[in-house]
């Protein structure tokens, strides 16, 4: 059973690719990447994610997992939409290692999320460094600096 549904996701995986643009991940067929953004090892993805890192660069630590329907984009356009620019800007990420993100977040271009650190779902991070074993949650993001210090420290044990 296990070999027709890895023989199915392998299907997926090239049918995906032929159709897009979207070239083959080990995370998952349906999490789209653009440019050679840097993913350490260990880290996961879930569907339906986007990692953006055309024309920036976009790192992502080790041991992190990044849940379905999240957006990494280093690309913000209005400006060039409402002709105030020409080009689309673009601003380096920098995600650390052991970071988690909730389902539904954003992680805009500027953003540099330390170590240790928790994003909720739904949350839109701007383009701030948010220091290592921090929480952020919410729209507009709030950051609880050090929230995980003590229990990371602790083993787990400290929650």
């Amino acid at each position: 059973m296990k070999q027709d549904r890895d023989s199915i996701i392998q299907d997926l995986q090239t049918a995906f690719t032929e159709l897009t643009d979207f070239r083959a991940n080990r995370f998952h067929p349906l999490v789209w990447i653009h440019g050679e953004p840097i993913i350490g090892e260990r880290t996961c993805i879930g569907a339906m994610s986007e990692v953006n890192a055309k024309g920036s660069r976009v790192t992502i630590g080790a041991d992190c997992d990044i849940a379905s329907f999240v957006a990494i984009n280093c690309a913000d356009s209005h400006k060039r939409c409402l002709g105030i620019q020409e080009e689309i800007e673009r601003r380096d990420i920098t995600i650390g290692h052991h970071v988690f993100i909730g389902s539904h977040s954003l992680v805009k271009g500027g953003a540099v999320i330390g170590n240790y650190c928790v994003v909720a779902a739904g949350t839109i991070v701007d383009a701030v460094e948010i220091p290592d074993y921090s929480l952020v949650f919410g729209n507009p993001m709030q950051v609880k600096p050090a929230y995980y210090r003590d229990r990371v420290a602790a083993g787990g044990n400290g929650a």
